[in-house]
């Protein structure tokens, strides 16, 4: 049975006309330049702080292996010691013990064994992933990271929804890099 106070969130970083990727799966466009003087400052203690508050990460196979990447070229392990489940029928290399590869149903994943353990549960990637999130009703809110960029094509944030998800804004907040940040509740989530 799924905690009362267990929080499923979606987020995601996505240029400004809604790519989260290029084609080939590239993020090189995610270092922008911009700078706008009146948004908040990201320091390293505000963003260590918030990390803390996450409990575990679920992404998609795609995404685990392009935060191997990022390890491999010295930018270190995004999700820290935090419980990582990767979802997939592939076999893919396991580089730490925070790591679990998972099949088969996501919603028995996420309201039998997700729930119950963890308190905030981030989906981190990636379309495919947000998408299913969303058509199944298991998300509880979305964090949409706009960055000041448009890419032309790429992945979609959300792969191929096959209904429209109602959605209310609960917060706005722009950073000093240009980035806008938004918080959505999803208002037509199904019971856990």
């Amino acid at each position: 049975m799924a905690t009362t106070d267990s929080r499923v969130t979606i987020h995601m970083t996505a240029s400004l006309d809604g790519f989260i990727a290029r084609r080939d799966g590239s993020v090189d466009w995610m270092e922008t330049k911009d700078e706008f003087a009146g948004g908040a400052v990201l320091t390293p203690e505000s963003i260590a702080a918030f990390l803390q508050t996450i409990d575990c990460y679920v992404m998609g196979s795609r995404t685990y292996e392009t935060a191997l990447q990022f390890e491999a070229k010295g930018f270190g392990w995004a999700y820290g010691d935090k419980p990582t489940f990767v979802l997939t029928t592939r076999r893919l290399p396991r580089t730490r013990d925070t790591v679990e590869f998972c099949g088969g149903d996501l919603a028995r994943l996420v309201d039998d064994r997700l729930r119950p353990r963890f308190r905030s549960i981030w989906v981190a990637g990636g379309g495919a992933v947000a998408g299913e999130f969303l058509r199944r009703g298991l998300a509880d809110e979305l964090c949409y990271s706009v960055l000041p960029v448009l890419i032309g094509d790429g992945i979609a944030f959300f792969d191929r929804l096959d209904r429209d998800v109602a959605l209310h804004l609960t917060e706005v907040k722009a950073w000093t890099t240009g980035m806008v940040e938004m918080r959505y509740a999803v208002a037509n989530r199904r019971p856990a």
